[in-house]
């Protein structure tokens, strides 16, 4: 009876050590998940990168190239290991890519995340019957109709002849009325390119 108690209490040792065994090597296996995102882009997927807009570069698991930069007025970045990146005109995807790419040199597989914390472009505002109203970055030669476009183009509701553009000049609201079918049919007339702090207004 002694003899079979102590195989009983010797079998039971054996289970538990190889238990203990097998969760360590399980836990030994285990790779951590990358920390969720805590910050939300302050642009769209299709927004594109220019000068003075604050962005976020974050590699994972590695403190000193997760960077809040800025881009600089001749369009690039400053990283350790790569040195200078062109920011501008990419998307905050294809700018991740870019990243990405070069830091292979450097290290195996880096996971590279960028986000924009805050778009210093000049603005613009369409405002309305338009599918997509808000504020649009004024990067380059950008005209009331392309603006349209941009925003989506008309509601069914939209009075296209009666379009406003809202312009601040030199401390005093200058209103011009747009008549979209001028623009399409007379040649143009009408499709002002706009500036910075334009509102477009579909009434």
């Amino acid at each position: 009876m002694v003899h079979a108690r102590w195989a009983v209490a010797c079998l039971w040792s054996v289970v538990l050590f190889v238990g203990v065994v097998a969760k360590g090597d399980a836990e030994d296996n285990t790779v951590n998940a990358p920390p969720l995102q805590q910050v939300i882009s302050q642009a769209g997927p299709e927004y594109r990168l220019g000068p003075e807009d604050q962005i976020r570069v974050s590699v994972w698991e590695n403190a000193q190239l997760t960077l809040d930069l800025i881009v600089r007025p001749d369009g690039k970045i400053s990283m350790p290991l790569l040195q200078d990146v062109v920011a501008e005109g990419q998307t905050a995807a294809g700018l991740s890519n870019t990243i990405h790419d070069r830091l292979l040199t450097f290290i195996k597989e880096p996971q590279v995340s960028v986000i924009v914390l805050h778009v210093n472009a000049p603005k613009y505002f369409v405002i309305g019957n338009v599918a997509k109203p808000g504020t649009y970055p004024l990067r380059s030669e950008t005209s009331i109709l392309q603006a349209l476009s941009l925003a989506g183009g008309f509601t069914q509701f939209a009075s296209k002849r009666s379009i406003k553009l809202i312009r601040n000049t030199t401390g005093k609201q200058e209103v011009r009325t747009v008549n979209y079918n001028k623009i399409i049919d007379d040649d143009g007339e009408g499709n002002y390119l706009l500036k910075s702090g334009d509102t477009i207004v579909v009434p």
